[in-house]
């Protein structure tokens, strides 16, 4: 018989199966988490993630209600090991002023957390009930951040590559993560994050070993302390190189929070040459080899888009985090915003090709929840936290998060986002197959739910959205998610895009596609914001805007219900504006019907009222990786 088989499921060579993961996770072993009272460690955070109950770092019983497919522990590099010291005085650590100073505020938090492990956060902000402990404990962790942020932290607290402790801890993240991979089921990947910060601007990335522990043993992690390490991502991609090189394993990295970068993570010159030069062709040819996704939701804010930048977007202001850099040194001025969210990074991507033949923001989408107490629960009504100052309590929501030096608020703890996860098509659940797909950026991120969600860019006709093999006609008409796009001569792209809720969780507004491209006349950098497909009986009016989906919140249970929205939506779409001449990107927002926020759970569950700033719905959301169009030379 000539074709395909009768059985669609035979001989399928694409990729067929969304698998969904955290890829930035830290333990007690991490120095701002074990510093803040975390006390899991990595094989505690590894049985969380697979579906076990477990104990809090304050004492409460937590579990999932589903396991993840994949996970990443990425504790900091730069002082690896060194936090465990700290806290139990080793005699190295209290040589040292500093080291004894934090030993002193640290250790306050283990005479607290003996004393009130549940109601950690009472005890917190309850000095006069039992001690400065928790409270001490918090701020002395802000302090130690604040400390490596500028570059004031002490040699002997900021352990490197040559240190015994660092070695031995690196060694048995490696077997911890060896120990819980189990290929087809939950797989666990050798990872790490580097630490950059330069006067408290966000350059972290974490770095993932696609390989297992015989690669892995071959290597220290890179730290960003010189003269073993660097804090300039120039040099971590030559570490990669390197590493690629002298092992034969596979590594990429993954920039996050570029919302706490001051304008850094998407920069237009060398931030670290003198007289910041423009960018040149090797520095885009790096990032862009090294770099194949961008983390673009987690706790700390939302970085899509922001609402100064995209003003004709509606739904730009979503869990935004613009006061300043990391540490709360700098406040934040309008002119950094352009470089520090994706959608606005992926034009500046544009604007350098044109200019110097590479894109090096050519990213994909993932997101991850950066979380600092071992425990990735995404889930509104489910969230503990980013700190263990900030796992379930009543008075959590209304905590100065951090301040400026004049001591103003730079947030509250209700701005914590309960994010992300990382999306990715790929064949198997196993670290190569994972892996490589974020490789070819078939990857998406999402700020919780576990929604389906398909885009690809090629030659479709209409009606093929009624068909049910969608996966199999996007492939063969074109290209997935984070893929290049060609088009006959004359004619514009088309765009499959197809997505189905999560299985519990909240009916679908709408889909929308957003397109970057830069002006063949002007060269100026524009984008626009197409709803392609939406639940409910809406027409959108002559402007093209769609009324809002309503709301089914009921804040007093809380809850939602679905009877407005839709659980699947899918479209073909056709670039109206197209113009051959211009470079241009484009990707998939999938957004739900309003549901409650996680402060809404506090809420009932701790009988607390909110101040009204304080936001109680939010709509969550998926953002794919791009799919990018170059005109023929």
């Amino acid at each position: 018989m000539k074709g395909r088989p009768y059985s669609p499921n035979a001989d399928r060579a694409y990729p067929e199966r969304v698998f969904f993961g955290d890829t930035h996770v830290h333990t007690g072993l991490s120095a701002d988490a074990g510093g803040g009272g975390t006390r899991l460690m990595p094989r505690d955070a590894y049985r969380f993630a697979r579906g076990e109950q477990v104990t809090s770092n304050t004492g409460q019983p937590v579990k999932l209600f589903r396991p993840f497919d994949f996970y990443m522990i990425t504790d900091h590099s730069d002082a690896m090991g060194a936090i465990t010291d700290i806290i139990s005085g080793a005699p190295n650590i209290l040589a040292d002023k500093q080291g004894r100073e934090f030993h002193n505020a640290f250790n306050a938090f283990n005479a607290f957390n003996a004393f009130n492990a549940f109601n950690a956060f009472n005890a917190f902000n309850a000095f006069n009930a039992f001690n400065a402990g928790g409270e001490e404990a918090l701020r002395a962790m802000q302090q130690l951040i604040a400390s490596f942020a500028q570059g004031t932290v002490s040699p002997a607290l900021n352990y490197q590559p040559g240190n015994p402790a660092f070695a031995t801890v690196w060694g048995d993240l490696i077997d911890a993560a060896e120990e819980f991979n189990a290929p087809g089921v939950f797989t666990t990947f050798i990872a790490f994050e580097w630490t950059s910060l330069v006067e408290g601007n966000n350059l972290h990335r974490n770095v993932i070993l696609r390989d297992g522990p015989e690669i892995a043993r071959k290597i220290l992690p890179y730290t960003t302390t010189p003269p073993i390490g660097s804090p300039n991502p120039r040099d971590l991609y030559a570490w990669l190189e390197n590493f690629e090189d002298t092992t034969g394993g596979d590594a990429l990295a993954i920039a996050h929070n570029g919302n706490l970068s001051n304008g850094w993570v998407f920069s237009l010159v060398d931030d670290f040459a003198e007289g910041k030069p423009p960018l040149d062709r090797a520095y885009a040819e790096a990032r862009s080899k090294w770099e194949p996704l961008y983390e673009w939701s987690q706790i700390k804010g939302d970085g899509e888009a922001h609402p100064f930048l995209s003003t004709e977007d509606e739904f730009a202001d979503y869990e935004t985090w613009d006061f300043g850099n990391l540490d709360a040194s700098i406040p934040k001025e309008s002119e950094m915003l352009e470089g520090e969210y994706a959608r606005s990074g992926l034009l500046r991507g544009l604007a350098l090709q044109a200019e110097l033949g590479v894109n090096p923001y050519k990213f994909g989408a993932s997101a991850a929840t950066d979380t600092h107490t071992g425990l990735s629960a995404v889930a509104e009504d489910n969230f503990f936290g980013k700190h263990t100052a900030y796992e379930p309590s009543g008075e959590r929501a209304s905590h100065i998060g951090k301040t400026f030096s004049d001591g103003d608020v730079a947030y509250y703890g209700w701005g914590y986002s309960a994010a992300g996860l990382t999306a990715v098509w790929a064949r198997e659940n196993t670290r190569t197959s994972i892996f490589d797909a974020m490789e070819r950026r078939e990857a998406y991120g999402t700020t919780g739910p576990r929604m389906s969600v398909r885009f690809f860019g090629g030659d479709y006709s209409e009606e093929v959205i009624a068909r049910r093999d969608l996966a199999r006609i996007g492939y063969s008409g074109g290209v997935p998610m984070g893929g290049d796009i060609a088009v006959e001569e004359g004619e514009a792209p088309d765009f499959l895009v197809y997505a189905l809720r999560d299985p519990v969780g909240a009916n679908l507004d709408r889909i929308q596609i957003i397109k970057g491209w830069i002006d063949a006349e002007t060269g100026e950098k524009q984008e626009k914001v197409y709803d392609v497909a939406w639940g409910g009986d809406r027409t959108p009016d002559e402007n093209g805007n769609l009324t809002a989906v309503g709301s089914t919140v009921d804040l007093s249970i809380p809850s939602w219900t679905n009877t407005i929205g839709a659980s699947e939506l899918g479209t073909v779409w056709t670039d109206p504006d197209f113009d051959p001449s211009e470079l241009a990107f484009y990707y998939a927002r999938v957004i739900e019907i309003p549901t409650p926020r996680w402060t809404a759970y506090d809420a009932i569950k701790f009988g607390v009222e909110m101040g009204s700033d304080v936001p109680m719905i939010t709509q969550e959301r998926a953002y794919t990786s791009p799919i990018w169009y170059t005109p023929r030379n």
